[in-house]
């Protein structure tokens, strides 16, 4: 029997610099660890400074004769360009290179058909290739006929590449039905967890900032947590026990990324809603990383564009074990500030009681008496507040708590009344 090994593709990433160039080169140096995540090496860089890219090409006409003989000589198999093509630039430049030509959006997409696992996670994927590839039917057969295999071709989506517009549309308006059903499922689940009245922490951050690391080291929830873009794409929820004894849970979502395409903003909305309904965020940084400031900007920037900024935030400058940490970072836009390392466990205190610095700013302060007949009432506090003391009296139970505003009302002794 023999076995041939799958050929790896090797492309050549172009970008265009509106303004800054280092910027141009960082956004490709993030664009070459998405194409690795895919599945691609990198064999060379091309990035042409521009008021705007070309309309038509998407880089000029110069840089396409660059990039056509870079191919030859480099021996690539295609080029991934750092933005959003247009139908008529990825066609036109297909039709100038002879060569497979994807964006960033196609990349992320692909990634994100390789690492759905839940059936919602597949409807969202499914549905923004569906999206995105509508655009780009009438008059593009034979542009997306090179794609041939390998990137931008997995996942739910390539069976629908010979589809006609009408099959499309009908196959979206029936994935919209799916995830409205999913999302109907989902509120059910946010109001049994509201009626539990456990607070809900979010875990926000740029992809590959750590935020899966830290949810499996509070929890133990043992999902995949890898050095990589995008390690886990579907959000789980996990509870954990305060030092004070009270029960929070623990949410991870999809990471941010800059130039997220609108496609998956409008897709997986529904699970990035997770942070909208939660009482807290937890903003993961990668305090290691010489982009931390850049990456934190996209997060919050993401987090306004979902309507999500009325929300106490902790930011968990994170990765303390590695070089380059930067211990003077800050976060002016943060409530509270912490420095930990995920991996080893170190700062979880710290960052502990910081969760409860926050939801104690939530609650009530109580100082009371109950009588003997009202012990149900210190078990309400003990379940859903934070219980300091309780002092066994001949006249009754003197209890110092913290509880939740919504239930006040219901714990409050006779002697507070």
């Amino acid at each position: 029997m023999i076995e041939t090994a799958k050929e790896r593709e090797r492309v050549i990433l172009v970008g265009v610099s509106l303004s800054d160039p280092k910027d141009a080169r960082r956004s490709l140096e993030e664009l070459e660890e998405l194409a690795a995540t895919a599945g691609a090496e990198t064999a060379g860089y091309v990035i042409q400074s521009r008021e705007q890219t070309h309309p038509a090409t998407y880089v000029g006409k110069g840089k396409i004769e660059e990039i056509r003989d870079l191919l030859w000589e480099l021996e690539a198999t295609g080029i991934i360009c750092d933005d959003e093509l247009s139908p008529v630039q990825m066609k036109n430049l297909q039709d100038e290179l002879n060569t497979k030509v994807m964006d960033r959006t196609l990349l992320i997409l692909d990634i994100f058909a390789g690492r759905a696992s839940t059936s919602e996670g597949k409807i969202q994927v499914e549905l923004a290739q569906l999206k995105y590839r509508q655009t780009r039917l009438t008059g593009f057969g034979t542009a997306m006929s090179r794609l041939g295999g390998g990137i931008g071709t997995r996942g739910p989506g390539e069976k629908k590449l010979e589809m006609d517009r009408r099959l499309i549309k009908s196959r979206i308006a029936q994935l919209n039905r799916e995830l409205k059903a999913v999302k109907r499922h989902r509120e059910v689940t946010r109001e049994q967890r509201s009626k539990s009245r456990i607070p809900v922490a979010a875990i926000v951050g740029y992809t590959n900032a750590g935020k899966s690391t830290l949810l499996n080291t509070l929890t133990g929830a043992g999902i995949l947590a890898e050095d990589q873009l995008f390690a886990t794409l579907d959000p789980t929820t996990r509870e954990r026990k305060l030092p004070s004894g009270q029960k929070i849970l623990l949410t991870d979502t999809v990471g941010f990324i800059r130039k997220l395409p609108h496609h998956l903003i409008d897709a997986f909305r529904s699970t990035l809603e997770e942070a909208k309904y939660a009482d807290l965020i937890l903003h993961v940084v990668d305090a290691s990383s010489p982009q931390m400031d850049e990456q934190m900007y996209t997060v919050y920037e993401t987090l306004r564009n979902l309507e999500i900024t009325d929300k106490p935030v902790i930011t968990v400058f994170n990765k303390k074990d590695r070089p380059g940490f930067d211990e003077m970072a800050r976060d002016f836009r943060a409530d509270h500030t912490v420095r930990i390392s995920a991996k080893s466990g170190d700062g979880l205190d710290e960052l502990l009681a910081a969760i409860e610095t926050v939801l104690r700013q939530q609650k009530i302060y109580i100082e009371d008496l109950y009588s003997y007949q009202e012990a149900a009432k210190i078990q309400l506090i003990r379940k859903y507040g934070e219980l300091h003391s309780e002092e066994y009296r001949e006249d009754g139970i003197f209890v110092q708590a913290f509880v939740p505003v919504e239930i006040y009302e219901k714990v409050k002794g006779n002697s507070g009344e």
